[in-house]
């Protein structure tokens, strides 16, 4: 469903769930803030609210086009019709690009939510235990929120309670600390979520993916020594593991099962936006959207040949490194047999129920990214040797490997600087087409140096995008442009 609503609007309004299952996450109509939030039942449709606005193609589902479309990992749809896309690979983005101004509004929408549900639940005669457990899911998807926020804007109004449109018309764009200050603070409440849960409530928010969360924004903000303290937390926690490969031969399972349509929140999830295919409106779009045109590649409706991997990704699967043929391929036969060469992307395949009907629930991070973040931590922390063990965790696994075997493929360095190199590619190649690589760049400091290297026409302005046209032109005495570019 497209966004309609700019914020002032968003920040007055709330779509609820009448659904006792987490996983249906069916938007069914408006409801009055005011009046609705009185039994604990409401309450939990309004939590299942804030996590069904994830599902939105304004949020994950059109993610890649914001945060991997720039990287040199893909590029947009080709199509001479077809120019939003092409905005971002190419950074010259308009400022009334329609997929900012609804990731903007859908952002918005879900912290709403969140603020309404912090607002009302106090009133509510429940249980404590799991009044206390609502908040703090409220408060991880909100840091969440604000997270992709300030990544893409830099800084953004950051609005805790809810808000009239009146009220709304006055708030400012925050600095970027200040946005950060309130998801380090969202976050760290977070912490005290339950470490898993059972049954119909098993992927919600948890202790690991908060922590997991919060070290990402440390790393972001280079603040290695808190990163390093909270991924170890996490690993040490001994809820997650990578899913191994099947012992006694070389093989990719493990690799392979972290993606299957049939496997969700497995031991290496630490927290995915859930996705359910059948007809309800919960389904993924990326089978059918990755898909090549007019090709036999996916067997339930059309392909969109959107999100096409680059020539350079293909290149950067080291000989051996199993990882690739699980994420993208360079051709597929067609129906009369011939070899189409057409690059795609395989990370998420399915048989869709119907058109953008899919299974596959979406990795915001997984601990394959944990591990990889701590090894990138203890290095900048000087603990290069140590970081090896973790990196190589990683790395024997996409080569076929044990985990915990050694493998011709280990990276052995005591060199800071080359290994510094070593995980940037490492985490490349693991968590290609997951929306880490153009995050990965701008936080090292590498994305001009390394895209212009690569023929990009990037500079240092093109590393946030411009606010939407429609919040300076409601709000202008508030919400200024981010560059005399965009102006």
């Amino acid at each position: 469903m497209k966004a309609k609503y700019w914020l002032p609007l968003i920040l007055s309004g709330i779509i609820m769930t009448s659904c006792s299952d987490f996983l249906d996450l069916d938007p069914q109509k408006d409801q009055n803030a005011a009046t609705f939030f009185k039994t604990a039942d409401q309450i939990g449709n309004a939590v299942n609210g804030a996590y069904s606005t994830m599902q939105s193609n304004n949020m994950y589902g059109f993610w890649y086009i914001l945060a991997e479309i720039p990287s040199d990992n893909t590029i947009g749809l080709i199509s001479g019709s077809v120019t939003d896309r092409d905005e971002f690979d190419k950074f010259y983005l308009r400022t009334t690009n329609p997929y900012l101004a609804n990731f903007w509004n859908e952002s918005y929408r879900g912290i709403n939510k969140c603020n309404t549900v912090l607002d009302k639940i106090d009133a509510v005669d429940m249980d404590k235990t799991l009044k206390e457990r609502y908040k703090l899911e409220m408060k991880f998807l909100r840091g969440l929120f604000y997270f992709n926020l300030v990544r893409i804007f830099d800084g953004v109004p950051v609005v805790t309670s809810i808000t009239s449109i009146s009220q709304a018309y006055a708030v400012p764009r925050s600095s970027r600390d200040a946005v950060y200050t309130q998801i380090i603070k969202d976050f760290e409440a977070a912490e005290d979520l339950p470490a898993h849960y059972t049954g119909t409530d098993i992927g919600r928010a948890t202790s690991g993916a908060a922590k997991a969360m919060l070290a990402k924004v440390y790393l972001t903000l280079n603040d290695y020594p808190n990163a390093e303290i909270k991924l170890n937390e996490v690993i040490q926690s001994s809820e997650y593991n990578l899913l191994e490969n099947t012992l006694g031969s070389i093989n990719g399972n493990g690799y392979a099962s972290v993606f299957s349509p049939t496997n969700h929140n497995h031991k290496e999830s630490v927290f995915d936006v859930q996705f359910k295919k059948g007809g309800v409106g919960e389904g993924s779009i990326w089978p059918n959207y990755f898909a090549p045109q007019n090709s036999p590649v996916v067997s339930v409706g059309s392909g969109g040949g959107d999100n096409i991997p680059t020539l350079d990704i293909s290149q950067a699967y080291e000989p051996g490194d199993l990882r690739k043929q699980y994420s993208m391929a360079d051709s597929y036969t067609s129906a009369t047999g011939s070899v189409v060469n057409v690059r795609y992307v395989t990370k998420y395949t399915d048989v869709p129920y119907q058109q953008d009907d899919a299974n596959n629930n979406f990795p915001v991070t997984r601990y394959a990214d944990v591990l990889l973040m701590y090894a990138e931590a203890l290095n900048e922390n000087g603990k290069t040797s140590e970081a090896c063990t973790y990196l190589n965790m990683v790395r024997r696994r996409g080569f076929g490997y044990q985990t915990s075997e050694i493998s011709p493929y280990d990276i052995n360095t005591a060199d800071k600087d080359d290994f510094k190199l070593k995980v940037e590619h490492e985490r490349r190649v693991e968590l290609a087409f997951e929306c880490h690589r153009w995050f990965d760049l701008i936080r090292t400091g590498r994305a001009v140096e390394v895209l212009t290297a690569k023929g990009s026409k990037i500079n240092s302005t093109n590393l946030i995008y411009p606010i939407p046209q429609k919040q300076i032109d409601i709000n202008p005495k508030v919400i200024t442009q981010n560059d005399s570019q965009y102006n």
